[in-house]
């Protein structure tokens, strides 16, 4: 594999999991109640749906074809959480943060440790901002 496919890979690793994020983040809009939150949960979702937008744009101009979805294993894994999804606002909050954090974050930073391209990472590192930046304001919810 060569230099290319590996960053390509990287990037579909990470675009599958932002995949699995707006999954989470649906699961929650569902079941929240409050208008305001929702529209805040539906707000967070969208700009994670942006980051799948220059992901998969930047796995195209290196030549790759980039994932449409979160792959079988984020399936199982996404289907698992609808089933644990808390009902109430305050634990619905609690979980979307635990996700941003642990894996928009944390396992973001991790997965893209190895040698990227400087144009893949700076897009990678906006990624991670903006995951950043939700993480923050869910936060900001639970205050």
């Amino acid at each position: 594999m060569d230099k290319e496919e590996v960053v390509i890979e990287e990037l579909n690793t990470l675009l599958r999991g932002t995949y699995m994020g707006i999954h989470a983040f649906e699961h929650h809009i569902q079941k929240l109640e409050e208008t305001a939150i929702k529209q805040k949960f539906q707000s967070l979702q969208q700009e994670a749906k942006q980051s799948t937008k220059v992901l998969a744009e930047r796995i195209q101009n290196l030549h790759g074809v980039p994932a449409d979805s979160e792959g079988v294993s984020g399936k199982l894994k996404t289907y698992m959480h609808k089933m644990m999804v808390p009902n109430e606002t305050e634990g619905i909050i609690q979980d979307a943060l635990k996700g941003m954090e642990q894996y928009g974050v944390e396992y973001s930073e991790e997965l893209v440790k190895g040698d990227l391209d400087p144009e893949s990472k700076r897009i990678v590192e906006e990624v991670i901002n903006t995951n950043r930046r939700i993480a923050q304001e869910l936060r900001e919810l639970l205050h």
